[in-house]
């Protein structure tokens, strides 16, 4: 017997129709190249999506069409993310970080019909765009005005564009099924790989984002926008925003400690999403203006993702500016959210040490994800935070496979291998100890290079630290700790090494360590561990007769 209920497809497009009626007036603010702030409404928004939904019908955009957009976060860039989903054809936001190889590659292999550009990109647009020979409209995001000369021939303008239609559209009714966005990964091995999003798995993780065990966006959240929109959705904010009429801050392409600490002032910021990396470059201003953001500010929590959040960064954190570090993980195949570390009301009474350590792991898989472990036999592995094994996911908004790639991605019984080794403990708490192809294995044990990158982190002289193995003709691999350090800061291999003794198991160790003035990075902010061994390639550890 069937249930009696109303059937309604979830489309991406009633996400901004529900914060046109619900929430028009809840602004968006976007920072501006020149730095000025430009202030929207989820009203507007609506409005030049519709718009731009018909000047897209004009150019022959037609449903399941990739429309592809190389721009940093701000309101032209949301009214793209509805405007061309909600018409039914597909948003393909393009990493500009990427190598130029890369930009062509994932533009002809999504067969891009139109491109979508800001401004400051015009120069390499101009560059890639006889590469690109599917795309037959470039598009700049500005007003006439504020078009550079430089660009591709027969550029056309956003604004007269928009101003050409009429705000009047009939947003398609599509199965739910039907595809919405396509992000593809960094490309760190191989050629970058398409994660087709549909209407349906972008509505449930918005919800998902919203729910008090997501991350706990509501309406009365000034949310900013770290982690670009070019960058798995912006982990869904987005469309999140819109669902609960959250007030979003766009922050554009100034990202530096500076430009963050600004407008979380200026803005009021309660809420803050972002890689570690970005965190790092505010808590270096914090430190040179000798500031004090407790007072400053209103951020009252932090989301960390993208990478693992250490012990001294959500002490960081809570310390100097008053916020709740929430700690995430997702990848691109997870659109992004597949758990969240919250503590549950049995952990109120933990010593504040033993707390961090629980706020260290990724945390528990958020409804709609399901998690397990498996050995190299893909067997599974009990929960009990001891067993390592390969972490595989499914769930609503998990990629079923890639776009474009016959090959095979889940397992027999549907599961995503997220390419991590993880622990999952008896509460469901899941710690990632590594990706399986950083793992050491010394002496037919693993050791983990995340928590040893972690713990050198809390050394107050480390700016930034790596841990990959190193050939050793006793114990296969050793670990090797590779270490940026604080401007002006000065510490010694010894001292390092001394401070590392007292946090992990002694055979854990690095054997040794090597002052870099900087760590390779993919185009995402994660630390490019392949590069890294490439630099390394002829360094030999000391070893001990």
């Amino acid at each position: 017997m069937l249930g009696m209920m109303q059937h309604q497809p979830l489309l991406v497009s009633s996400l901004i129709e529900h914060a046109c009626h619900s929430h028009p007036e809840q602004e968006i603010i976007s920072r501006q190249p020149d730095g000025s702030l430009q202030r929207s409404t989820y009203a507007s928004v609506a409005q030049r999506a519709r718009r731009l939904a018909n000047a897209l019908a004009r150019l022959g955009v037609r449903p399941g069409m990739r429309v592809a957009t190389l721009a940093w976060n701000g309101y032209r860039h949301m009214e793209l993310y509805y405007a061309v989903s909600g018409m039914g054809a597909v948003l393909h936001t393009i990493n500009p970080r990427l190598f130029a190889e890369q930009i062509t590659y994932i533009a002809n292999h999504a067969e891009d019909q139109v491109l979508f550009y800001d401004t400051s990109f015009a120069p390499l647009v101009e560059a890639l765009a006889p590469s690109m020979p599917g795309v037959k409209h470039f598009v700049a995001m500005a007003a006439r005005a504020e078009i550079l000369e430089r660009g591709p021939a027969g550029v056309l303008c956003y604004e007269d564009l928009l101003a050409a239609e009429s705000d009047e559209y009939e947003w398609p009714v599509l199965d739910e099924a039907s595809a919405a966005s396509l992000c593809y990964t960094s490309g760190t091995t191989g050629n970058p790989k398409g994660v087709l999003y549909s209407h349906r798995s972008t509505v449930l993780h918005a919800m998902a984002v919203c729910s008090v065990d997501g991350l706990g966006l509501s309406g009365a959240d000034t949310a900013l926008v770290v982690v670009p929109m070019f960058h798995v959705n912006a982990w869904g904010m987005p469309y999140a925003g819109a669902l609960c009429g959250a007030r979003l801050v766009l922050p554009g392409a100034a990202l530096d400690g500076h430009s963050v600490y600004q407008i979380m002032r200026s803005e009021r910021v309660t809420l803050a999403l972002g890689v570690p990396t970005v965190w790092q470059m505010l808590f270096g201003y914090v430190e040179q203006q000798k500031l004090l953001p407790r007072q400053d500010l209103c951020l009252q929590r932090c989301v960390i993702g993208g990478a693992a959040a250490s012990q001294s960064m959500i002490e960081r954190f809570e310390q100097d500016f008053g916020a709740r570090v929430i700690h995430a993980w997702g990848m691109t195949e997870l659109s992004p959210l597949g758990t969240v570390c919250h503590l549950q009301p049995k952990h109120a009474g933990l010593a504040p040490q033993e707390r961090l350590r629980l706020q260290q792991k990724q945390g528990r898989a958020v409804f709609g994800v399901t998690l397990k472990i498996v050995d190299d036999d893909g067997l599974r592995l009990p929960h009990d935070g001891k067993a390592a094994g390969r972490l595989k996911v499914r769930g609503h908004w998990v990629a079923a496979g890639y776009y474009n790639n016959a090959g095979k991605v889940i397992d027999e019984e549907g599961y995503f291998d997220t390419g991590d080794v993880a622990t999952i403990d008896a509460d469901g708490y899941m710690h990632v100890t590594d990706r399986a192809k950083d793992v050491i294995k010394s002496g037919g044990e693993w050791i983990s290079s995340i928590d040893l990158e972690n713990a050198a982190m809390g050394h107050a002289a480390v700016a930034e630290a790596a841990v990959i193995g190193v050939a050793h003709p006793t114990w296969q691999e050793r670990p090797l700790l590779v270490v940026v350090r604080k401007p002006g800061a000065a510490v010694t291999r010894e001292a390092l090494l001394a401070h590392l003794a007292g946090q992990v198991a002694k055979w854990w160790v690095p054997d040794d360590v090597v002052f870099v003035d900087s760590l390779p990075h993919t185009a995402t902010g994660k630390l490019q561990k392949v590069r890294l061994r490439e630099l390394l390639k002829d360094y030999r550890l000391p070893v001990q007769a």
